[in-house]
Order: C-alpha cells, then sequence, then structure tokens
C-alpha cells in the first residue's frame, strides 16, 4: 500500500510557522493579538507549560513592538472587560517609562483601586519596565489617586502589603487638604495626629478594639480577623459585608453561627443573589462554580440556591446561537492546572479544566440543541442535560478522566458523522502536541475545520484560550476567532462573532476601538 503521509488526498491547509510550548505545529499570533491574550489571561505566575519569568519577558517584548496606543487600550481592556489585576499594573507601568502622556490618560481608569494602586508601584520600583524610581509624573498619578478618594476608602485601600499604603504614602508626600485627612496620614504612618479629627471610621475601629462590646464597625474585613470576634461580632461582620468578601468567607460564617440568625441568613442569601452587586463585584462565572462546590455542609440551601441565582446572572451574556452549536472543552492534563498558574502558597483552587467545563456547560444552558464533545487525546463522552444546572453540569464535565491534548480530536470526530453545524466553540490552552505528523506542514486542527467548512459552509469556529502562551492552532481569518480571558466579556465577544456583528478584525479590533 502506497504511503498515506505522502499520498494523502490535497487540503488546502496554510503552513504553520512556529511551534507551541507543548512541541505542536502551531500559528503565531500577531504581536498585538499576543499582548491581548497576555493581558487577559496572564497574571504573572507559573502556567504548565511556562515560568512566571517568561510571561514577564514575553510582554515586555510584545510591548516594544506595538504602538503605545495600543498598549494602553489593552490595559482598559484587560482591567474594565477582563477583570484582571496584575497585567494591567504592568501594562501602565510600561507607558509609565513609555508615554507619560498616555499613562496619564489611562491611569485613573485602569488602576481603579488600592490592589491595583500596590501593583503599579511594586511593578515600577522593581526596574521591569526600565526605571526604579516613581519618578515626577508616576508620584503626581499616585497623588491624584488619594485625592480623588474619600477618608474611608483611603483607610480601606490601607489593607495589604508589598508595598502596603504607608510605604506609597512615604513615597509621594501627598498634601492632606482636611484636618480628617492629615490626622488619617499621621494615624496610617505612625506621625503625631489629632485624635479627634480621625474620620468616623477610624474612630469607631479604635473604640471596638478597647471595648469589644460596641458594634462591629464598617472596616476591611482583613483589619477584624486579628481580633478575637465572638458570634454577635460575626453577624456584625457578615451583615455589612460586601459580595465578594461574602462568598469567600461562607464556610467562615458558618463556623462562627452566623447562619443561626435566620433574618440575616435571608439577607446574605439576597446579596449573593442581587444581579446589580455581581456586577459590581466583577465576578467571574468560575468563581461562582468553586465557592457553590466548596460550601460546607452547614451553610444553609438557600445560600447554596443563592449561588446558583448568581451564575444565572454570570452567564447572562452566553449568547442563543441560531442554529447547531458544538462546544469542545479541552479536559486534557495541562487544563489541571490552576487557571491563574501556581504560586507559591497562594495558587488558585480553580483550574483550566473548570473554566472550561463551566463555559460548555453554559452554552448548553442558553443552546437546548448545543453538544458538548470533550477532549483529551480523544473525544470522551459525557450524558449532560440542558435542564440541569449550569454548576451541576459543569462539575460532570471536570470530573472526566484527562490525556495528552490532540485539538483536532473533536473536529475529527464530527467529521466522521458527517457532521452539521453553525458555531464551533473550542475552550482550551491551545497547547496541541499529539497530531504532530511527518509530511504535513500545518495543523490537524486546520486540515479537519477546512473539511467541516466544505459541508458547512457557513460555519464559524471561535477558538476561546485561557492560557497566555501567544499561539493558536487556527489563524484569525473572516470565518475563525481567536480570543483570550475568562470572564463575562468573551460571551459578548462570542455572541457578536456568531451574528456577523464583531469587527473585521475581530477581538484586537475590539479592543483597538477603546475610547482613550
Amino acid at each position: 500500500m502506497a504511503n498515506k503521509q505522502l499520498f494523502r488526498a490535497y487540503v488546502d491547509v496554510p503552513d504553520a510557522d512556529t511551534v507551541n510550548e507543548a512541541g505542536g505545529v502551531a500559528y503565531s499570533l500577531a504581536a498585538t493579538h499576543a499582548l491581548a491574550q497576555y493581558a487577559a489571561t496572564g497574571c504573572l505566575n507559573s502556567t504548565f507549560y511556562a515560568g512566571a519569568a517568561q510571561q514577564l519577558d514575553a510582554v515586555l517584548e510584545l510591548c516594544a513592538q506595538v504602538d503605545p496606543r495600543f498598549i494602553a487600550k489593552t490595559a482598559i481592556y484587560a482591567r474594565e472587560r477582563g477583570h484582571m489585576k496584575d497585567m494591567p499594573a504592568l501594562l501602565v507601568a510600561h507607558l509609565a517609562a513609555r508615554d507619560g502622556a498616555l499613562c496619564e490618560r489611562v491611569f485613573d481608569r485602569v488602576i481603579d483601586n488600592g490592589k491595583l494602586l500596590r501593583n503599579f508601584v511594586q511593578i515600577l520600583r522593581s526596574g521591569v519596565t526600565g526605571r526604579r524610581s516613581l519618578g515626577t509624573r508616576p508620584k503626581r498619578l499616585v497623588r491624584r489617586w488619594l485625592d480623588q478618594r474619600s477618608d474611608d476608602a483611603i483607610f480601606r485601600a490601607s489593607v495589604g502589603n508589598s508595598p502596603s499604603l504607608v510605604d506609597i504614602l512615604k513615597m509621594v508626600h501627598p498634601k492632606p487638604a482636611s484636618a480628617s485627612r492629615r490626622a488619617l496620614f499621621g494615624y496610617l504612618v505612625g506621625r503625631p495626629y489629632d485624635p479627634d479629627a480621625l474620620p468616623d471610621t477610624v474612630k469607631a475601629y479604635e473604640a471596638y478594639k478597647q471595648d469589644r462590646d460596641g458594634p462591629v464597625p464598617k472596616v476591611p474585613f482583613q483589619l477584624l480577623t486579628s481580633l478575637e470576634l465572638d458570634e454577635r461580632a460575626w453577624c456584625g461582620v457578615a451583615r455589612d459585608a460586601g459580595w465578594q468578601m461574602t462568598r469567600m468567607n461562607l464556610n467562615t460564617f458558618a463556623r462562627h453561627g452566623v447562619f443561626n440568625d435566620a433574618a440575616l441568613t435571608e439577607r446574605i442569601a439576597a446579596r449573593l443573589a442581587d444581579p446589580e452587586q455581581i456586577r459590581r463585584a466583577r465576578v467571574f462565572p468560575y468563581q461562582l462554580m468553586v465557592a457553590h462546590t466548596q460550601v460546607s455542609r452547614d451553610v444553609p440551601a438557600a445560600v447554596k440556591q443563592a449561588l446558583q441565582a448568581a451564575m444565572e446572572v454570570a452567564i447572562a451574556n452566553v449568547p442563543r446561537v441560531e442554529g447547531k452549536v458544538y462546544v469542545l472543552p479541552d479536559i486534557s492534563g495541562s487544563m489541571h492546572s490552576p487557571v491563574t498558574g501556581y504560586r507559591p502558597g497562594a495558587s488558585s483552587a480553580v483550574r483550566c479544566i473548570d473554566v472550561a467545563a463551566l463555559i460548555g456547560a453554559a452554552f448548553l444552558r442558553t443552546n437546548p440543541g448545543a453538544e458538548v464533545i470533550p477532549f483529551s487525546h480523544r473525544v470522551n463522552t459525557c450524558a449532560l442535560k440542558a435542564e440541569d444546572s449550569v454548576l451541576k453540569n459543569a462539575t460532570k464535565l471536570a470530573g472526566l478522566p484527562s490525556g495528552g491534548t490532540d485539538c483536532a480530536a473533536p473536529l475529527r470526530h464530527l467529521n466522521r458523522r458527517r457532521a452539521k453545524g453553525d458555531l464551533v466553540v473550542f475552550v482550551s490552552d491551545n497547547e496541541s502536541w499529539i497530531d504532530r505528523r511527518v509530511g504535513f506542514r500545518g495543523t490537524a486542527v486546520m486540515e479537519e475545520w477546512t473539511k467541516y467548512k466544505r459541508r458547512n459552509p457557513q460555519a464559524k469556529l471561535a477558538c476561546i484560550d485561557i492560557q497566555p502562551y501567544g499561539t493558536t492552532q487556527a489563524p484569525e481569518r473572516d470565518d475563525i476567532l481567536n480570543v483570550g480571558g475568562f470572564s463575562d466579556a468573551v460571551f459578548t465577544l462570542l455572541a457578536a462573532f456568531a451574528c456577523g456583528q464583531l469587527h473585521p478584525d475581530h477581538w484586537v479590533g475590539v479592543i483597538d476601538g477603546i475610547t482613550l
């Protein structure tokens, strides 16, 4: 028999031009697209295939190749729509050294809380962006950030270290515009101050430290955890907690008797399910999935049901697509790594596979006729019901056995079935390696997609990448979208792509369209 590799039927597939981190053939992303991918998925921690230092080097190298205006727009996108923290601060710090005027234009939109401010200062002083001191303009921007916030907001921002807000105050020497601000700065940095001029929140906190029988002050949760709180105090903490703090401490509340109060339990459940609070909290859908799966048996059913209701709000942007939809979540070995990367002592419990499973389950919920085809080096089967909750289906998918990575496997499966469909959605880290073949220069994904398109000429392929590596298995073109990230902004882009409303340059075009 003749050699099948040499005498295969001709398939018009573009040549691959690079090798991915796993050693498989791949396509390079343009510098702008690669930077966007890193900004939307990178957390400057080690991932399955790359270390934190490699990510940092890659981002800085891409920044050197990209126009500063696009860097500024990417920082805004990553913060406002991708809800990222580290990468937006890095991009603004890069601009501080490269284009101070642009840095000033985007600073307030990106550096929008105390965590981002500390990240920005830490990155600048590290020297990685070309300078080791803040400099005149960055100091002025930090002082402006402080001037624009209330006394309470600054006190709340005082939680956190390396650097702390106290360190920042000593660096930039802000000028207090009121007696309360002068007293607050003195209180924070350990200098003489007028106790009577302190903001009411700080007075209440200091009073509570002296007398625990008084009301629990409305201060950051972290300022209270070092104190020995009784059940009454814990109820006070829970009563005034923010949305994210509530989500993250349900088991803590249960251990300290908070849910013994029926009225407070109802209040907590209502808070978790409140659509407006969910949007303000910039919650990732997968955070709700983890919260639901990790709550203890002592957390009341009403609170667990509120988490499911919150999930329905968080995935509201999942598009309902006309026609047949196939969702292909990657469940290979590398997808079991933390979605935000490894960090000693602080790695996320959320894995890439959890995000992929959640997106697959969410599509099934909004598109009951959709088919979810999980894969590793082969296609797996999983009985999912559209009427089941998103959380239940996502848990089933995430629990499937894994293996190597062959991104072409589910497309090959569809082609063998002669399947018809309008939208195919990959959710993967794109590190396909099993399809390495002699005598063929393109990726197997593109080979199988070309075959699929002959049968379905109007079909579209969306590749959601949830890790920052800078390559793809299917290059961008009119019928192929590559998008990175794991916030609900991805769903919005998919909806626009599916109905033909997305910019011709797809994701990069969306970012480039941001007004500075």
